[in-house]
């Protein structure tokens, strides 16, 4: 499977570093490869395990980091992906004064075949919405590129303010979800799955208890995170291809990720699609059902404040129920996002 490349932008003071840190600390021995790409403001907690800013580090809960330039991000998106790093997702901290449009640019464009986009976050900083907006006019084209903004340091402010902001960037991010959080504490599966079998135990210290034997635990265990929220949705009644894309241009409210099978059932087309969404990305590909496969649909919506119900029926809704229309015109708003 292809590592998701999650890009983390803000600008300076929003919270990113700490967000990371907080990734970081996942509880789920997700091995999180970094990228840097601010030489000068460079402090996150596993360069400080490491001992050293421009090396590998590989720990049994941990991570792999460097710092470089967007220069060399294609080489080292190359070099994180390599068999034997055994990462499963690269997160990019972009520099505060990066332009986010840029940074996702240079990953579409990427040479590399075994990553996909984990979509673009943008971190804000709430106390500072304001005050940042009117140094940095930019700040709301950055929103509008957003696929997830986090909303962070809601604690330093009242819940008034709190409800506001959420509107105003929401707004601003053309309805992309929005997550507000204390001290960047996302739950890490909003944005990348564990890995599906647990890792062996070598009796090395996990990422986890070395932060904390080295003063760095950030005491995010005594917080409740900013959850995500999942919706499962299942039939074996085939989905018209035009609704179901339809539905993914004009998502349900909090709508993040989307990833699962597809069956469509139009002639000529009776394979099994896997769907993969994130964000504005979207990505299909054709693989064949089991011998003893009953075709179905099967997906897992992913957000924040997600309404499951008004989620599920709007997947219902794109059920055919033994449509005529299914023919293979319907199949061209699907087959313009398979993978080659």
């Amino acid at each position: 499977m292809p590592t998701p490349v999650v890009i983390v932008t803000g600008f300076l003071g929003s919270g990113k570093t700490t967000l990371l840190n907080h990734l970081l600390h996942n509880d789920d021995a997700v091995r999180i490869g970094v990228i840097v790409n601010d030489f000068g403001s460079v402090n996150i907690d596993a360069m400080l395990v490491a001992g050293q800013v421009d090396a590998m580090v590989s720990l049994d809960n941990g991570c792999l980091c460097c710092a470089v330039d967007a220069s060399g991000m294609d080489a080292m998106l190359t070099k994180l992906t390599q068999p034997d790093s055994d990462i499963d997702v690269i997160v990019i901290e972009a520099s505060g004064l990066a332009e986010p449009r840029d940074l996702l640019r240079l990953v579409l464009a990427s040479e590399e075949a075994d990553i996909s986009p984990g979509g673009l976050v943008e971190v804000v900083d709430a106390a500072e919405f304001e005050a940042t907006r009117a140094e940095y006019p930019q700040l709301d084209q950055h929103l509008a590129v957003a696929d997830l903004v986090v909303l962070n340091k809601i604690d330093r402010v009242d819940a008034a303010v709190r409800d506001r902001l959420v509107d105003t960037v929401r707004g601003l991010s053309d309805g992309a979800p929005v997550v507000p959080t204390a001290h960047g504490r996302i739950d890490p599966q909003l944005l990348f799955d564990p890995p599906e079998q647990p890792r062996p135990d070598d009796g090395q210290l996990s990422f986890d208890e070395l932060l904390r034997e080295d003063g760095h635990d950030d005491g995010c265990s005594e917080h409740l995170h900013a959850a995500f929220e999942s919706v499962e949705f299942r039939t074996e009644e085939p989905l018209d291809p035009r609704q179901l894309m339809a539905l993914l241009s004009n998502r349900p409210g909090g709508v993040y990720r989307m990833k699962g099978c597809v069956h469509f059932g139009v002639p000529g087309h009776g394979q099994k699609f896997w769907l993969h969404v994130v964000g504005g990305f979207i990505q299909v590909s054709r693989d064949d059902w089991q011998r003893d496969e009953q075709p179905h649909t099967q997906l897992v919506v992913i957000g924040a404040s997600v309404d499951a119900s008004e989620v599920l029926a709007r997947l219902r809704a794109c059920e055919a129920g033994g449509s005529c229309a299914l023919d293979e015109q319907s199949m061209l708003g699907v087959l313009r996002y398979l993978d080659a």
